[in-house]
C-alpha cells in the first residue's frame, strides 16, 4: 500500500499544483485513497519532497533533486571534514574518513544522486560504494578529490 501512495503521491505533485499537506490529501482522497495528516507527514519526508517556487511564481510540492546550492554546500562541508582520501578499484569505490566519520559522509554521497552509484555501506573510517561501471566509479573519485581540494 505504501509504494502505491507514493507512486501516486509522485505522479500528483507532477501533475497539480500542490501547495500544503491538505491539497494533497484532497487530491488523494480524489483519487480513491483516504489516510490521514500524520501517514502524508512521513510520506513527504520518505519521498523527500521539498516546497519549490515555479517558474510562475507559485510555490509547491516537488522532489528534492538534491542539487540546490544549499545542500549541495553542506555536502561538500561534511566531505571536506569528513574524508581523507578516495580511490578506485574497479567499479569500487573506497572512502576513507576521520574515526567515526564515515556515517556522516555516507550519507552526504548518497543524497548527492550520483550517477552510476548503485549501493554503498560505511564502517567507522570507510565508505565502499559500488557504482555500475568503471567509468562511473573513476568518475565518482575525480568528483570526490575535486571537492576536497577546495
Amino acid at each position: 500500500m505504501k509504494k502505491f501512495r507514493h507512486q501516486l503521491i509522485l505522479r500528483l505533485i507532477e501533475e497539480n499544483v500542490l501547495s500544503t499537506q491538505s491539497d494533497l490529501l484532497e487530491k488523494l482522497k480524489e483519487n480513491g485513497l483516504n489516510t490521514t495528516q500524520a501517514t502524508i507527514s512521513r510520506d513527504i519526508k520518505d519521498l523527500r519532497l521539498v516546497k519549490k517556487t515555479d517558474e510562475n511564481g507559485v510555490s509547491r510540492y516537488a522532489v528534492d533533486s538534491g542539487d540546490s546550492t544549499e545542500l549541495v554546500g553542506k555536502y561538500k562541508s561534511i566531505f571536506e571534514h569528513s574524508v581523507v582520501n578516495v580511490e578506485n578499484a574497479g567499479n569500487m569505490v573506497a572512502v576513507k574518513c576521520y574515526v567515526g566519520m564515515a556515517q556522516a559522509a555516507c550519507a552526504a554521497l548518497d543524497s548527492m544522486h550520483w550517477d552510476g552509484l548503485i549501493g554503498t555501506i560505511a564502517g567507522d573510517d570507510t565508505i565502499f560504494a559500488l557504482c555500475k561501471t568503471v567509468e562511473s566509479a573513476e568518475k565518482m573519485k575525480e568528483s570526490i578529490n575535486s571537492i576536497l581540494r577546495k
